[in-house]
């Protein structure tokens, strides 16, 4: 059994009822925002976000969960689609998942209305049914998230990012939209229960972390193709690998090294050199170490919880996000 299967063992049900609710929550009387929400329903990820709401909310409320964790779920998976819809125009990305983006199939125009159209949808589900502390939370996120793309844009063109700009963009990008998937389910259940809320919280945003890091390993590391991909570094894209090599070379190899990424980005064996010269350097070695860190805090904050087959699920999918292939 694959372990994304094991995860989702003790939230199938949920799961099932949750992919026939989400379609309801995306309707519209236009025909042809249908017509795009149809096609992005049926080409959904790995739904790690909702998995992360219902596993949360079980684990605190004993498998007991109520209309407002399926809501909640709902709220997120709006967000989330919103935007991958406008990341995908932002970085003029034609491909998603192995599928034709929005806007590669019906324009940049149509996609950023598309996006602007599933934020709103998972606002008004929240305000529709006075979850206005779901609604906060997940208000939060999406300020965050605009905040963080903002904050990488603006160090990408100087290139000057440190270790703790770049935890805080990736805190702000990615893990906090983890962290309000376990606030949400938390809060779904519990609205209460602050401290409950804040530990899970704080779980997503460790996870979320983990998981970034993750991702920007796979640039240097052998994908499905065989090869490392070195997209971040074509894109001018700081980092943790890169910001470590930097830190610890000398002038002339830094100066090597930003020249590189400023004006040689493009050329396949410039970047492989790169590649090779970060790995030497033990770029990888400290991210993994790194990585590794924020997992063990994660699973630290679920040993306050009493055992259960919820909380061995969120274990398992905190050790996914740092042994996963892709």
């Amino acid at each position: 059994m694959k372990i994304t299967e094991q995860i989702k063992l003790p939230i199938a049900q949920e799961m099932d009822l949750f992919e026939e609710k989400f379609p309801e929550a995306m309707s519209s009387k236009v025909a042809l925002l249908n017509k795009i929400t149809h096609y992005i329903v049926n080409r959904k990820g790995k739904q790690m976000r909702p998995m992360f709401v219902f596993l949360t909310a079980k684990m605190l409320a004993n498998g007991i969960i109520n209309e407002r964790t399926y809501r909640g779920a709902s709220v997120i998976e709006l967000i989330h689609t919103a935007t991958l819809v406008h990341d995908d125009v932002v970085d003029d990305s034609n491909k998603r998942r192995g599928f034709f983006s929005i806007n590669a199939l019906w324009k940049n125009k149509i996609a950023v209305l598309v996006g602007d159209f599933l934020l709103s949808k998972g606002l008004l589900l929240s305000i529709d049914n006075n979850d206005f502390d779901l609604l906060k939370i997940i208000s939060v996120a999406v300020r965050e998230m605009s905040e963080g793309e903002l904050l990488q844009i603006e160090k990408a063109r100087r290139l000057d990012i440190t270790e703790d700009v770049y935890y805080e963009i990736i805190r702000q990008k990615t893990a906090t939209l983890i962290a309000a998937c376990c606030s949400l389910g938390a809060c779904s259940v519990a609205p209460k229960d602050t401290e409950g809320i804040e530990k899970m919280r704080k779980f997503g945003e460790l996870i979320g972390m983990a998981f970034q890091i993750k991702d920007d390993l796979f640039d240097y590391t052998e994908d499905a193709i065989g090869k490392p991909t070195g997209i971040d570094i074509k894109e001018q894209k700081m980092t943790l690998p890169m910001i470590y090599t930097l830190n610890q070379c000398n002038p002339k190899e830094k100066s090597w090294l930003i020249n590189s990424i400023k004006n040689h980005n493009k050329d396949k064996k410039r970047v492989a050199e790169v590649i090779r010269f970060v790995k030497d350097q033990n770029g990888l070695a400290y991210a993994e170490q790194k990585m590794i860190e924020f997992q063990q805090k994660a699973l630290n904050i679920l040993q306050d919880f009493p055992d259960s087959a919820y909380k061995e699920a969120l274990e398992l999918m905190v050790n996914y996000v740092i042994k996963r292939k892709k």
